[in-house]
């Protein structure tokens, strides 16, 4: 390259190369020569120099957390005894951190830069991680394996990401709820059917036959009332569902993992009994259905808004993609990609369309509330559909072992939801078990009865997933046969509580508020249904302190009268009211007890 100074004259760094060009012709020929050869090395090194600037810098995870279930780790090619025997016990600690589950990321340094491994080095640190798993009772499964070929002057390496699972014992299985929501005939039902059953549909519901509870919801095809299934895991990340299992006691002792899904109703008639599930039954996540040939309609808007006031991690499921051509996908998948980046959901939709997408998705999921998976799938010609299995299989719980320790060194607090009478057991409630444990033979107090008492019993026997379970412990959905226990003196929405607790009732309460819409201005004196936990009942708005109406938007805190009988409310519970279209959301701040109980 010439350099030039100023004045134009050819810089002393540059003098030497062009002596030679005024001389004659052989001069100019040799010249010639000289500086084409000088040009070619001179490319050659740019070039080499562009490369070295140009190379991909090393690529990075975040630096290994001290807490969680991840554990990184560069190889683990034939350990000593010693070495082994910690290891193992790294494994046993990632794996209650985990609540069974564990991801190693082999080829790893602890700071995260991934170094990768040869072949043979690979092979045999799966083959130590197999080993380790084997010793702790648990099983490995290979998620994926990448390349890693940032440097052009190695051989390329790998690195591996390995999930590691409890083999189940004792019932000891993970459960996580998942709330099905979805505008009506979206595909919920059937989806689910095909997830649980293990066959596709034949294009006219017949899979989701075995989901209704009633006749009308057979003869309409639409759901009204709240249904529970099952999709379980083992050990190897294999599918457990009815396909193969006749019962679903057989399914619980094959699986280390659970999904129970909570199907909700989808039509705007039923949006009372949908809240109710989705505020009672406290599920880790929501599946938001929609149909690809009608894209967001009916009450889609409002379930994905119920979900996001509440709090409850999203993913989205475009069903039907038999129905339609991929333009009409595309475009239901775009319609939801705008609504989901509109400031009031602020989120990052997520397509999947790998198994490698679904494996970075569910742990990005976990890790971030912003993160929106999306999966486009079929359950009549199964498109798709093992990429959901893939999710569902690696999602993590969003609870670690410490929270959950936590909560159940506290009092038992059991939430009634459901209320039966069974033949030759007499009564049984179904709800979920908010803290502490419950073991049968337990003696309880349930209530607020309509006079604000709570009544002693006892619990005879418990079942999870339809079968026997000695233990419930916190966040454990369960029933509880009450024996002869008068069944007309329970209702939803009491509480089964430890006799220590000396639980505190309320007629009134009060709750910071924000107003998501109203036609006109929310006042004194106005009556909306509330919803707290399991507890749903009308309630007159007694005064807003600091104001004298609201509209769509304000904020405040509001005195709330129920107009029945007394609740049981914790300090602090999320609060969601609705009386037509006014809908608001909030959280309970004072618990006001009457003299009279």
């Amino acid at each position: 390259m010439v350099g030039f100074s100023e004045s134009g004259a050819v810089s002393p760094g540059h003098s030497r190369h062009g002596q030679g060009s005024g001389s004659g012709n052989n001069g100019k020929k040799t010249s010639k020569k000289s500086r084409t050869k000088r040009g070619k090395r001179g490319r050659k090194r740019r070039n080499k120099k562009n490369n070295r600037n140009n190379r991909t810098p090393p690529p990075y995870f975040p630096p290994e957390a001290e807490e969680g279930n991840i554990e990184y780790k560069l190889k683990l090619v034939n350990p000593t005894q010693y070495r082994f025997e910690h290891l193992a016990t790294q494994l046993k600690w990632r794996l209650q951190e985990g609540r069974g589950e564990a991801v190693y990321q082999i080829g790893v340094e602890d700071n995260g830069l991934l170094v990768g491994l040869t072949e043979a080095d690979m092979k045999a640190s799966l083959k130590t991680l197999k080993k380790m798993a084997e010793k702790v009772g648990a099983d490995i499964t290979l998620l994926r394996e990448r390349e890693v070929d940032y440097d052009l002057d190695r051989n390329t390496r790998k690195i591996a990401e390995v999930l590691v699972r409890k083999v189940p014992d004792d019932q000891q299985f993970l459960d996580l709820r998942v709330a099905v929501l979805g505008n009506v005939d979206s595909g919920k039902s059937t989806l689910l059917g095909v997830l649980t059953q293990g066959e596709l549909d034949n294009g006219r519901g017949r899979a989701r036959l075995n989901l209704f509870r009633h006749l009308h919801e057979i003869q309409t095809g639409r759901t009204s009332s709240i249904s529970f299934e099952i999709l379980g895991f083992n050990s190897k990340g294999e599918v457990v569902n009815y396909s193969e299992s006749r019962t679903a006691e057989e399914i619980c002792e094959s699986s280390s993992k659970m999904i129970t899904f909570i199907d909700l109703a989808g039509h705007h008639k039923y949006l009372k009994t949908t809240i109710f599930g989705l505020t009672s039954y406290c599920p880790d996540f929501a599946m938001l259905v929609v149909s690809a040939n009608t894209g967001i309609a009916g009450t889609t808007r409002e379930h994905l808004g119920l979900a996001m006031a509440l709090k409850v991690p999203i993913f989205i499921v475009v069903s039907k993609v038999d129905l339609c051509s991929r333009g009409t996908v595309e475009r239901t998948v775009r319609q939801l990609e705008r609504v989901l980046k509109q400031p009031g959901c602020n989120k990052v939709p997520m397509v999947v369309s790998t198994p490698d997408d679904a494996v970075t998705a569910a742990q990005q999921f976990a890790q971030s509330a912003c993160i929106t998976p999306i999966f486009t799938l079929s359950s009549v010609s199964g498109e798709s559909l093992d990429l959901l299995k893939v999710f569902l299989n690696i999602l993590p719980p969003l609870s670690n072992s410490k929270e959950q320790e936590e909560l159940m060194q506290q009092l038992t607090e059991f939430q009634v939801d459901e209320i039966y009478s069974v033949p030759d057991v007499g009564t049984v409630v179904g709800g979920t078990l908010y803290s502490g444990v419950c073991r049968e033979g337990e003696r309880l107090v349930v209530g607020p009865t309509d006079e604000g008492r709570f009544l002693r019993l006892k619990v005879g026997s418990i079942q999870r997933n339809r079968s026997a379970c000695r233990v419930l412990r916190a966040g454990q959905a369960a029933t509880l046969a009450l024996g002869n226990f008068d069944r007309s003196l329970l209702r939803k929405g009491m509480v089964m509580v430890s006799p220590k607790m000396n639980p505190t009732i309320c007629c009134q309460f009060e709750a910071a508020i924000v107003l998501l819409f109203h036609a006109k201005t929310f006042r004194r004196g106005s009556q909306v249904t509330v919803h707290v936990g399991n507890v749903r009942q009308t309630a007159t708005a007694e005064c807003l302190h600091g104001k004298d109406e609201l509209r769509t938007g304000e904020r405040a805190v509001v005195r709330f009268c129920f107009i029945k009988h007394p609740e049981y409310l914790r300090l602090g519970a999320k609060l969601l009211f609705r009386e037509g279209v006014t809908k608001g959301i909030g959280h309970v701040t004072l618990q006001i007890r009457p003299p009279n109980f």
